[in-house]
This record gives structure tokens, sequence and C-alpha cells, in this order.
């Protein structure tokens, strides 16, 4: 164990001046040159796959994916979080419907079951690469005129505060582990039943009605959830404060 664990760190040194994307040797090449057997390698990058590190692709060879997309746990945008990244973001829309709200919809958006609501599916990219699957829904009333290509590569908050006078006040946000199903992992390009996060979203506007419900899963080699914990204020006991002349009250 203590060799494998050599080998997997040696393969994570590599991996950091790797960039997403690029190919590792080939794997008679790499046993050689880490001077171990083919199946010790293989189980080394098992562990890397696992880990979502790199990516195996079978009858082409191993990949590097580089460092996971930390998600702050804070209300901003996919197109803000990947431009604040550095990255190029984009969307696909694959789907652009209006559908009645039926229970759950109506629901999570204060609407009868008969309301009429946008349902959208579209495919979050980040420099080209899938990142996300987004399943968005909105009532009708609050978007008029809206269509598919007004979403195409842009922001839908700033799509609402500019257009429709729409900002978002606050969400209320859930985020759990699932694992992608066959269309789900299609679309992203990864295999069937790989690990993913599921975000479930309700935002409200400053008039604190809810506009959106959104249901998001992200690529769980790919994404990571980053929180900032601070440690609150803790009042004094009384019986522990100085009195003024120095001794205990």
């Amino acid at each position: 164990m203590t060799k494998f664990h050599s080998i997997r760190d040696q393969l994570l040194d590599r991996l950091e001046g790797m960039a997403a994307g690029e190919q590792f040797p080939p794997e008679r090449q790499l046993a050689e040159t880490l001077g171990i057997s083919r199946m010790t390698l293989r189980r080394a990058i098992d562990d890397l796959v696992a880990k979502g590190m790199v990516r195996r692709r079978h009858g082409t060879g191993v990949f590097a994916l580089g460092p996971k997309l930390d998600q702050p746990l804070a209300a901003s945008s996919f197109t803000e979080d990947m431009v604040a990244r550095g990255m190029r973001p984009g969307s696909h829309i694959l789907s652009f419907d209006t559908v009645t709200a039926g229970a759950h919809i109506g629901r999570r958006l204060h609407l009868a079951e008969s309301d009429d609501v946008i349902a959208i599916l579209r495919l979050r990219l980040a420099d080209e690469e899938p990142i996300a699957l987004e399943e968005l829904h909105i009532p009708s009333a609050l978007v008029p005129g809206l269509n598919a290509g007004d979403l195409e590569d842009q922001s839908f908050y700033e799509l609402l505060r500019h257009r429709f006078g729409i900002s978002l006040s606050h969400s209320v946000q859930t985020i759990e582990p699932t694992l992608l199903n066959a269309a789900e992992a299609k679309h992203l390009g990864v295999p069937e039943l790989s690990p993913a996060l599921l975000f479930e979203r309700t935002s409200r506007g400053a008039d604190d009605v809810p506009f959106e419900f959104v249901r998001s899963v992200y690529r769980g080699d790919r994404y990571k959830i980053r929180t900032e914990l601070t440690v609150p204020d803790r009042a004094i006991p009384v019986d522990t404060i100085l009195d003024p002349s120095g001794g205990q009250p």
C-alpha cells in the first residue's frame, strides 16, 4: 500500500503540471517511466478516476480533468461565477415549452396547478465544456414575449433585471448527491450513473414573490461546494467580567 500511495502521489504531481484535457503518456510508457507494473499503474489511475481527477476514455487513453470548480454558497449566477474564474460561460437551449404548472411546480411558485409556466432545459458550459444541466420554471405571466433565443449564452438574471424589471432578492437552495441517469449523462458527456450534485432553488424578487424554480445537476467530477465558516461572537458571561477595581463583581 505504501508503494501504491507513492505512485498515486507521483501521478498527482504530474497532474499539477497538466492542463485540462491533456493526455497522459501511453500506459506501457508511463509504467516503464515510473518503474512499476501496468497492473499497479491501473490501480492508481482507477483511484484518480474515482476521485474525479482524470477521465479514462476506452481505446483512447487517460486525460486530465483539471481542478474542480468550486461553488460558493452565495446568491450568484452561473455566468457570474464563470466570468470571475476567467472562464467563458455558455449555454445551449435543449427545450423551451409553455406547460401547466401542475401540483409540484405550482407549490414552489405559489401558482394554481392550471397556471402556465415556461419550462426551459439548458446545458451550461464553461470554456465549451458541459458542466451542468439546468431545468428552469418561471411563471409565463412574468415574462411576456420571452423566447428561447433570449437565453442563449447569456445570464438569465441579467435578462430578468433589464427586460422584465425582476431582481433577485433571495433564494432558498438545497444540495444533495445524486447519480446521473442515461439522458443526463449523455448531455454532460460522462458515463451513466456518474456522481453529481443536485441543486434545487426557489428564488424571490423584492416583492417576496417566487419567480423561478430551478433544478440543476452538476458534474461531480468537475464541481465541489465551498463554504466559508466563521466563529460567531460569544457573549462573555457576566460572572467573568472584572469590576473597575480589578476584583470580581
